[in-house]
């Protein structure tokens, strides 16, 4: 794959959002999420991270991984900026269990195509 540095370095910064979200959870139940602040405050924050990285991916990336979902990646982080008082704790801890791992393997199968 031709090396675009940029993408390269932005896909990294979701791959790590994802690995410190993971850390924040581990061992953890939804309840215990909920109740500390702490790790659910920081987990939204490496969304919004994810979200913006994946802003700056370029349209190229993108239209080359239609297998991920951009948009919903990038909308999620315009949600958690702009509507964060109206966050629903349950989406996001469905988002951490159910769309971050295979996300993460996506990614790293990407990230494998740039070392080629």
């Amino acid at each position: 794959m031709k090396n675009n540095l940029g993408d390269h370095s932005r896909l990294l910064h979701i791959l790590d959002a994802i690995s410190e979200i993971e850390k924040y959870v581990q061992n953890i139940s939804f309840d215990d999420f909920v109740e500390n602040t702490m790790v659910h405050s920081a987990s939204i924050r490496q969304l919004e991270i994810m979200g913006e990285s994946a802003s700056r991916v370029t349209h190229g990336l993108r239209k080359i991984y239609k297998d991920i979902d951009w948009e919903n990646i990038i909308g999620l982080r315009n949600v958690l900026i702009h509507e964060y008082f109206g966050v629903d704790l349950l989406v996001i801890w469905e988002i951490i269990e159910n769309d971050l791992p295979p996300l993460k393997d996506k990614i790293q199968k990407i990230l494998k195509q740039f070392e080629s």
